[in-house]
């Protein structure tokens, strides 16, 4: 059973709003539990993936007059995860005060994405403020499923120092690999705050040309952060959160944000190399959790955002997916 508070309470990604059509039964893993999500007319619900009355999976359930009905006895169980009916005794609903109810969850649908939290959140989700700006172009990528640390995945997108060699051949270069040393990394009410991470970037117009540009970086939850690109003529905001799937499996979503169009294809095929990439690498990380203790790897310089990361997590309690 997992005991990690920080995440139960937290919000996280589970699905995209287009993922829970009316009418259907979504299966998803959230923190190593099971389960399933539907709608009660215009209301997405979250509940867990099991039946009260003799545990079992309610995903292969079907939904009928606005009531999920499990697959193995027929309960139906209302929007509110109350059971209403019993098929092998109609004229005897189960009792306002009894143990027939599915446990039921916190569920926010926002950004185009369905947020599940499985405690008691005590702050709304992360905050996107360009979603309703129509300067830009929003493109969705993902889900990406790694086999690592959900955290893993966390700290590699803050991480600036693979971009060299990881993307290679796509963004990075391996000859424009030194990092500066006076970009700022701060731990504020509302996170982290990185900023002017200075780097290098191949041009995707230009074959051989190498562009350089200004980073900022916010840690806003333990699993979500975000990327703002310092480029007055083509700027870039990345939204990255992670479903944490598992201690060692993990779901990774991106909105990308641009002030210009590209063929969505194209988006697609570019963005998808470099997550795998990514995958590939992190993957490949022992141990498969992070580790919190920082005697346990070595640190360079420049690693000063993933080692703040790090204790960052550590004082606010953060257990899943850790060593």
């Amino acid at each position: 059973m997992v005991t990690d508070v920080v995440l139960q309470n937290d919000w996280h990604v589970v699905a995209t709003s287009q993922d829970l059509q009316p009418g259907k039964i979504l299966k998803v893993r959230l923190l190593g539990q099971d389960l399933v999500l539907w709608r009660n007319g215009d209301q997405a619900v979250a509940w867990e993936d099991r039946c009260p009355h003799r545990g079992a999976s309610l995903a292969q359930g079907w939904i009928e007059n606005d009531a999920l009905v499990c697959p193995y006895h027929g309960l139906a169980f209302n929007g509110g995860g109350k059971c209403v009916h019993v098929p092998a005794h109609p004229d005897q609903p189960p009792p306002e005060r009894s143990k027939a109810c599915v446990q039921t969850y916190h569920i926010k649908e926002r950004y185009g994405f369905v947020w599940v939290s499985l405690g008691t959140p005590e702050k709304d989700v992360p905050p996107l403020p360009e979603w309703d700006n129509p300067n830009y172009h929003k493109f969705v990528f993902g889900p990406t499923f790694y086999r690592a640390s959900p955290l893993r995945a966390l700290e590699n997108f803050i991480d600036v120092n693979h971009v060299p060699f990881v993307h290679g051949g796509t963004i990075g270069n391996p000859e424009y690999a030194r990092i500066n040393d006076d970009f700022k990394v701060e731990v504020k009410p509302d996170g982290i705050h990185i900023n002017n991470v200075h780097v290098w970037e191949n041009d995707p117009k230009i074959q051989g040309k190498v562009n350089s540009y200004n980073l900022d970086f916010r840690v806003l939850r333990p699993l979500t952060a975000s990327l703002r690109r310092r480029a007055v003529d083509e700027p870039l905001i990345i939204f990255y959160t992670i479903t944490p799937v598992d201690e060692e499996e993990c779901l990774v979503w991106r909105w990308t944000f641009l002030n210009h169009n590209v063929p969505e294809k194209q988006f697609h095929n570019f963005t998808g190399m470099v997550m795998s990439q990514d995958a590939e690498a992190i993957e490949s990380q022992r141990p498969k959790r992070l580790p919190l203790d920082l005697q346990a790897e070595y640190h360079l310089p420049s690693d000063r955002t993933t080692v703040i990361y790090r204790k960052w997590l550590k004082n606010q309690g953060v257990t899943f997916g850790t060593v």
